[in-house]
């Protein structure tokens, strides 16, 4: 405990880091309070209905990923999920569109280019989705006495213009959190609004134990099970395997000397390098079959995909999930780990991995070594994505709350919040190193 409070002394006398922390709560504090405003035209007190309705199913997690925004008809009622679509249409067509791929070659300044598209790509699906979600609120369970303006274009239109707004400053908060605050803005939304839904499920859960359907001892087992899967999630995130990198020596000239080797390194590839980002893009597709179900569902084809897709404990949609889940693991991890790349800076520095010559056949190798290792992580990540399904049909534990054994809500909460402890860690290693010049161990130089 001493450790701990000796620990949170330490970040809070960096300056830099104490601000960019500041700034990270009071801009979810912000996200937060947004979720609770209500569309003007609204009446709250008549939306008990819209809120058990999106309890369960497809809906519920939509919920969970917006904070209850979703079931309030709030201004954020949209959520960040418009955004997470429009960043996978983005990173899909770099695939094939030049244009997309010669931007990813210039830099910083094609990075904020293709920002600039996946923003205005952003509004496009808000500008379809905001009536969407309007017009679907009668059917969720809001009467038409709860709707003070009536479903006229006075109330439309307004509350169009309201959603996307909502959508677009819920998009500015992730972009300043991650640029002025600490961890992934985009991903600390969406966990924070996960973990609001978390103690509420987890109560109703207990109740229901309480009052005779297994007693406090299956609530002792179920929570002994939901650290275990924690601490599987972890080790998913955290693992890697070690490839040894051998340097050959500089000489006095600063060329490096022939047979004779110095520093000997490993390059640390991660089984999961690509995160909880193949779980958020997996999700922001699967909620696409139940809605266009619920949207043809005057169709044979529309109500097989409403019944087979509204239920996520279901069969077809766990192994659709599954499937999505380690497709997106092997295309995220292509893009963000750049073997290629790899290589060629080992070879500029003078390393080399044994028995592999440097260069191309570097680059092979490392390619090699990342689908092999990426094939049992993806697995793995699709088996926890899945395990709340597991969970239901072996535990009868209600829907809430299996949520969190695993599956989108607990993968999204461990892999952010490691990420984010990753970046104060290193916060406070640099501080170290600061500090150990001040104290003349290491001298500056003017």
């Amino acid at each position: 405990m001493k450790k701990f409070f000796e620990i949170i002394s330490n970040i809070w006398k960096i300056e830099e880091l104490r601000n960019r922390i500041l700034v990270t709560l009071g801009l979810l504090v912000v996200y937060r309070f947004g979720a609770q405003v209500v569309l003007p035209g609204i009446d709250t007190s008549q939306l008990a209905e819209l809120s058990s309705n999106t309890e369960q199913g497809i809906l519920g997690i939509l919920n969970a990923f917006t904070g209850g925004a979703f079931a309030n008809a709030s201004v954020f009622a949209l959520g960040i999920m418009p955004y997470i679509s429009a960043s996978i249409v983005v990173q899909l067509m770099g695939i094939a569109v030049p244009y997309l791929q010669k931007l990813d070659k210039e830099g910083e300044s094609g990075r904020k280019t293709k920002n600039q598209i996946t923003r205005w790509l952003t509004i496009g699906i808000c500008i379809v989705q905001a009536p969407a979600y309007l017009y679907s609120l009668g059917a969720l369970g809001v009467p038409d006495s709860a709707f003070l303006l009536g479903k006229g274009l006075n109330f439309i239109v307004p509350s169009v213009i309201i959603l996307v707004t909502g959508c677009v400053f819920a998009m500015w908060l992730g972009e300043k959190i991650t640029d002025k605050g600490i961890g992934n803005g985009i991903s600390l939304l969406i966990m924070i609004g996960i973990i609001a839904t978390m103690p509420q499920s987890f109560v109703q859960e207990a109740i229901t134990r309480w009052d005779g359907n297994g007693g406090p001892m299956l609530i002792l087992v179920e929570v002994i099970l939901w650290f275990v899967v924690i601490l599987a999630s972890v080790l998913l995130v955290m693992a890697t395997r070690r490839i040894p990198v051998q340097y050959a020596r500089r000489s006095a000239s600063g060329g490096y000397e022939k047979n004779v080797m110095g520093s000997r390194q490993y390059i640390p590839l991660k089984l999961n390098a690509s995160g909880v980002m193949p779980i958020i893009f997996a999700q922001a597709i699967m909620f696409a079959p139940g809605l266009l179900g619920r949207t043809f569902n005057d169709t044979a084809i529309g109500q097989w995909m409403e019944v087979q897709f509204q239920d996520i404990f279901g069969l077809a949609y766990n192994i659709l999930f599954a499937l999505l889940i380690i497709i997106f693991t092997y295309f995220y991890t292509a893009i963000t780990v750049p073997t290629n790349k790899m290589a060629d800076d080992l070879k500029r520095s003078g390393g080399f991995i044994p028995g592999i010559r440097p260069g191309k056949e570097t680059g092979n190798f490392l390619d090699k070594i990342m689908s092999l290792i990426t094939l049992p992580g993806s697995v793995f990540l699709a088996l926890l994505a899945v395990l709340p399904a597991i969970v239901v049909k072996l535990m009868d534990i209600q829907a809430g709350w299996a949520l969190f054994y695993g599956g989108t809500s607990l993968l999204i909460m461990v892999g952010v919040a490691i990420d984010t402890v990753q970046q104060v860690n290193a916060y406070l290693l640099n501080r170290h190193y600061d500090g150990l010049m001040k104290t003349g161990k290491n001298r500056k130089v003017a």
